[in-house]
């Protein structure tokens, strides 16, 4: 039970709302670059997200969704002092808020702040295939070849027919595993 291990680095989804305070009335965002999720993109459009100790700019990932979500590695949280919980992304009540500046204005979000919980989309088809089911909670082992051979284990299943099979770690996880670029890792139900 093979999967593709992505990195998925800091970034924000932002609401039409928010895109329109940070880069002006009828501002839209620009695809970059697809992403692999269907319908997922990462955007030209990068904003700066502030918190108490510092900031990072972060680049915008498309399209916009109904709640800002501001997704950072544990690192990235320190740098900017803010201590985020570890939850499925769409789960943001009760985290922590910070200040988005864009080139065309700014504002406060009260909260969205989250270090994102691995986890690993897989479609219907895939997930019976692989005798896994949505919520599930799995391991995967990674051999990235570095001499660093990593067993990551609390990783969540979401199974959605708008997905694309692929798991997903932040550049902490991919950092202590040794990955750069993509690498499979073996599902351990």
């Amino acid at each position: 039970m093979k999967v593709m291990v992505e990195t998925s680095a800091r970034h924000i989804h932002v609401t039409q709302e928010v895109l329109e305070t940070l880069f002006g009335e009828g501002a839209t965002l620009t695809n970059k670059k697809d992403l692999s999720q269907p319908g997922q993109f990462a955007c030209e459009e990068k904003v700066k997200v502030v918190g108490p100790k510092g900031d990072l700019v972060m680049s915008i990932l498309g399209p916009c969704r109904k709640e800002v979500q501001v997704e950072v590695s544990l690192t990235d949280a320190r740098k900017m002092g803010i201590v985020p919980p570890i939850r499925e992304s769409g789960d943001v009540a009760g985290t922590p808020g910070c200040k988005l500046i864009g080139p065309k204005g700014e504002c406060e979000v009260d909260h969205g702040v989250i270090a994102a919980k691995r986890h690993i989309h897989l479609t219907p088809a895939s997930a019976e295939e692989f005798g896994l089911q949505d919520k599930q909670i799995v391991s995967v082992e990674v051999d990235a070849g570095t001499g660093r051979k990593t067993i990551f284990g609390d990783v969540v299943v979401r199974v959605r027919s708008d997905f694309a099979p692929a798991m997903h770690i932040d550049t902490d996880e991919a950092n202590a595993a040794g990955i750069s670029g993509l690498v499979d890792g073996v599902i351990i139900p």
